[in-house]
């Protein structure tokens, strides 16, 4: 069985030393020319004002760990909502809805107390 994959194992050693070796020249070879333009970071073709360590109110990382949630929640009902027929076929179609219903609403809960905490409002 191990024998089947050795070309792979061989392919990717093969890519992995030739990447290395590229990169190793390239940092060998390429010009250093280093300024204060060059060091200064790249906003969007602006000019840097002000820190580069501003803080971010916290409403933007819970907004973003809803979004994760519910993405989630995506990625768990698709692959039930394309197999359900199959589980009418095996007569655990009642349980299987039980069990998803009780899923959504506990989703639910959570965006209903994130509403009321007022989370998705910003000033």
């Amino acid at each position: 069985m191990f024998s089947d994959f050795i070309p792979l194992y061989i392919q990717m050693l093969i890519a992995l030393g030739l990447s290395m070796t590229l990169l190793k020249a390239a940092e060998l070879i390429g010009p250093r020319r280093l300024n204060r333009v060059k060091r200064t970071p790249y906003e969007s073709g602006m000019d840097p004002i002000g820190s580069a360590r501003e803080r971010y109110s916290v409403k933007f990382y819970l907004v973003a760990m809803i979004f994760i949630v519910f993405d989630v929640e995506v990625v768990f009902m698709y692959p039930w909502a394309v197999s359900f027929h199959d589980f009418i076929d095996a007569g655990a179609a009642v349980g299987v809805m039980t069990v998803v219903i009780l899923f959504t609403v506990i989703l639910a809960i959570g965006l209903l107390y994130d509403i009321k905490k007022g989370g998705l409002e910003f000033e």
